[in-house]
């Protein structure tokens, strides 16, 4: 049996790995496209936020008028919605992360709720505060 050695270059067990350079390098890419993305995300969550207030407040609105045209009134609460069926629940202001903080307006002349509002104090990127929609 005629064993062969094989005799390699002097610096063959550095070639197998990364550098310290090349794994900086790389991490530093990584941070470069991180902070490119994360105003970006954010933007895209305040925008997703702002689409379920808007979808929220339209069909709460609308559960009002639905129920004084069955009813011959507005509901006394937000609750009276839930209580007649019209909601399974209230649902959260997305602001606010709470159910209770809507704001209810109501009704001079008849009484009851008739316009609702988000408790939230923060400004929409339309330059208008959300309690304003």
């Amino acid at each position: 049996m005629e064993r062969s050695i094989e005799i390699g270059r002097p610096g063959a067990l550095n070639a197998r790995g990364f550098t310290l350079i090349e794994l900086m390098i790389v991490i530093s890419i990584i941070g470069i496209l991180a902070t490119l993305a994360v105003p970006s995300y954010q933007s895209s969550l305040i925008k997703a936020r702002e689409t379920v207030l808007r979808q929220d407040l339209f069909t709460m609105r609308e559960l009002l008028d639905h129920h004084r045209a069955d009813h011959g009134k507005y509901p006394s609460n937000l609750e009276g919605l839930v209580v007649a069926g019209y909601l399974r629940s209230l649902p959260k202001d997305p602001f606010t992360s709470s159910s209770t903080t809507w704001q209810e307006i109501i009704e001079p002349t008849e009484g009851g709720i008739f316009d609702v509002y988000s408790g939230s104090d923060l400004v929409g990127t339309t330059g208008t505060a959300y309690n304003q929609w």
